[in-house]
């Protein structure tokens, strides 16, 4: 869904539209409406700043963009991408690109802008991108935060996409005057504070060039540049066991390993300890609800998937069928089935580092690694060499 906000969001919202900030006294707004972006798509690129179709307009963008972006080559994924009029600006400048936008119609537009270029395009809420195990060295948001029921958690999932050292750009304002819309430069760099080493805003009000006309309310761009240190994903697992057998889940739409069998998991949230976390994805993903002492540690793992994806730490959270009620599948856009398999005799359709994780586990390991080399496949492949390293004693599998 393209959320970009129109010359004057307010006048522009569809009759009843959700309200995802009502309860912080803020104007309605037309997020969870796909048909709106939908019925928007035909008619997106009329207003200048999107189309971008004045030669004058264009070059600004651009010269704006050039300043922004780190020197090319670049992955840059643009959330919200709408009809890819930066994204276009974005691989004529030599960078790499992904976009992401929920409305089908304005997608199309997009590939069809950057056909033949190094893009690629996905219909998917731009809150939560299905890109895997991808980083990128930009994440580019152009009007989008300010129409997210969460922008704070929304800004977290992003940050987590980028390579360290990699950058949020994100083109913001405030519209409207009766009833204004949209998150100020404060508030903005408040909520990204804690994620970046560094944050810059750049007014772009002042620049009628930029939006085809003057304009008098609050615009901006902030640039927020996260730590070069290096930092790591923390995941959890749930080995939920009935006797012998094991719950695996087949995943499904994700973005990564589709069609392979994995543990119920996901990863710590900003705030939390991993048992919190464990405990909040079960619940999400199978229905169940944990108590602390439902859990046990099975196993740590430091594990990456092939390149270019970073490292993650994994824990593996072992718990008893029965507790917290009966698994069943809550996120069935995510999960093709859930089934139970006997530890000793694991299918081979499974993640790769959940496969080793599971067989370490068996073994009576409790710290390996499991790092993947280049040309390595994210399924599990009984005749390749075996990844899985144990840091307390013999290597699984010998």
């Amino acid at each position: 869904m393209s959320t970009d906000a129109p010359a004057d969001p307010a006048s522009q919202l569809p009759a009843e539209p959700a309200n995802p900030r009502a309860d912080q006294g803020e104007s309605a707004l037309p997020t969870a409406d796909a048909a709106y972006w939908e019925a928007a798509a035909a008619s997106f690129d009329d207003e200048p700043d999107h189309g971008l179709r004045d030669p004058a307009v264009r070059a600004a963008w651009a010269a704006r963009l050039r300043s922004w972006l780190p020197s090319a080559p670049a992955a840059v994924l643009d959330l919200g991408c709408g009809t890819g009029s930066l994204a276009l600006l974005a691989a004529e400048q030599g960078h790499r690109v992904t976009g992401v936008d929920r409305s089908p119609r304005m997608i199309a537009q997009a590939r069809g802008k950057l056909a033949g270029r190094d893009a690629a395009f996905l219909v998917a809420d731009a809150a939560e991108p299905p890109v895997g195990e991808q980083r990128f060295d930009v994440v580019l948001v152009r009007h989008v935060l300010w129409a997210l029921p969460d922008p704070a958690a929304a800004l977290r999932r992003w940050a987590g996409l980028l390579a360290p050292g990699g950058r949020l750009v994100l083109v913001e304002g405030r519209w409207g005057e009766a009833e204004p819309v949209g998150i100020p430069a404060g508030e903005l760099t408040d909520l990204v504070g804690p994620l970046a080493a560094r944050t810059r805003v750049e007014h772009l009000s002042h620049d009628p060039v930029l939006w085809g006309k003057e304009v008098t309310d609050e615009r901006y761009v902030l640039i927020a540049e996260l730590p070069r240190r290096h930092t790591e994903v923390v995941d959890v697992h749930l080995v939920l066991r009935r006797g012998e057998e094991v719950l695996l889940a087949r995943r499904s739409g994700t973005g990564y390993a589709d069609g392979l069998l994995h543990a119920p998991s996901g990863h710590a949230e900003d705030g939390e300890d991993v048992r919190e976390a464990m405990i909040r994805e079960a619940a999400e993903e199978i229905g169940l609800r944990l108590t602390p002492g439902d859990l046990r540690v099975g196993l740590v793992m430091q594990h990456c998937a092939p390149p270019p994806a970073r490292p993650r730490i994994g824990w593996f959270f072992e718990a008893e069928y029965g507790a917290g009620g009966e698994p069943w599948n809550r996120e069935p856009d995510k999960c093709a089935e859930l089934a139970w398999h006997r530890l000793d005799a694991l299918p081979d359709d499974m993640v790769a580092y959940c496969r080793a994780g599971l067989d370490g586990l068996r073994a009576g390991h409790r710290f390996l690694l499991h790092w993947h080399r280049p040309g390595d496949a994210v399924a599990h492949d009984p005749s390749a060499p075996s990844r899985a390293v144990s840091l307390d004693g013999a290597r699984p599998g010998g």
